[in-house]
């Protein structure tokens, strides 16, 4: 098993570094939070005072950090203590142009570097059952691939540098644009007088079946057990999808692509976070868009 630096130990980074310990890899983990170290510690990984010292004579680094600037920040100061060969993992959502730079700075330093943004949230995280799409060349994909498999149910290839973090806005840009649409519609079904759960009987297997819907029912008492059903707690937080859609549309931007639905969206959910949302789960916006339903 190989011995593995993991920094950031946050909602979705705690789990992950937990279940990489249970299969049995040693992971020298670092946070900033004195309460995640220990979490950390209590599950089997050794502790570092800083991200350099967790760094230090590993095969791999992961890191799972808050924005862009935080992981080329992190690179920087590991690219002069890493060793020759170290597989550099980046499971963070960042901005494409970040991931491809990081990634060509890491192989013109000898190193090889992936970048696996996750879906599945803090449940998946926790349980080991994320999904990971994963930007960046054969070799560094096989290499990451038996790692990332410990934390999560699929690890796929998405294609060169930055094609894993493509793939997750792109994910995201259709996950928010669904959840405002499946909120829309459970709000005007309540309206005109159906039972919530008999509508959700009948879309769930007619055409307006999604995942959202599904899988992730906005409304507590219907469908399978959501955040709904723990006052929104606990899900996938609306902020995070607000930095996602935005992170999207700059993408959209530089390549000159046409996302109104995603602009629609991300205009809902700034509102909502503005509003105070911004902590609850994403599918908190019924109430946000339905003031007679619950948020």
């Amino acid at each position: 098993m190989a011995k593995i630096g993991f920094i950031g130990l946050g909602n979705m980074g705690g789990g992950m570094a937990l279940n990489l310990a249970k299969a049995g890899h040693e992971v020298v983990a670092f946070d900033l939070a004195e309460a995640a170290l220990a979490r950390a510690k209590e599950g089997g990984c050794s502790t570092a005072t800083s991200a350099v010292e967790a760094a230090k004579g590993v095969e791999a680094v992961i890191t799972m950090l808050p924005a862009g600037k935080h992981v080329a920040g992190v690179y920087e100061e590991l690219f002069g203590v890493i060793a020759p060969g170290t597989l550099l993992i980046d499971c963070s959502t960042i901005d494409v142009a970040t991931a491809r730079s990081n990634a060509e700075k890491a192989t013109a330093l000898g190193f090889e570097a992936v970048d696996a943004p996750v879906s599945g949230g803090i449940a998946a995280a926790n349980g080991g059952t994320l999904t990971f799409m994963v930007g960046g060349t054969d070799s560094a994909f096989a290499k990451a691939e038996p790692i990332l498999a410990k934390m999560g149910k699929a690890v796929i290839h998405a294609g060169a540098s930055g094609a894993g973090q493509s793939a997750k806005i792109c994910n995201n840009l259709i996950l928010a644009s669904q959840m405002v649409g499946t909120c829309e519609g459970l709000a005007l079904a309540v309206r005109l007088g159906l039972d919530p759960q008999t509508f959700f009987d009948i879309a769930s297997k007619a055409t307006g079946q999604s995942w959202s819907l599904n899988s992730y029912c906005p409304l507590p008492g219907v469908g399978p057990e959501s955040p709904a059903d723990r006052g929104y707690e606990g899900g996938f937080a609306a902020g995070l999808m607000l930095k996602d859609l935005k992170l999207a549309l700059g993408a959209a931007h530089s390549v000159d692509a046409a996302t109104p639905m995603g602009a629609a969206a991300e205009s809902l959910y700034q509102a909502f976070a503005n509003s105070g949302g911004a902590t609850k789960d994403f599918s908190a916006i019924i109430g946000f868009l339905d003031g007679k339903l619950p948020s």
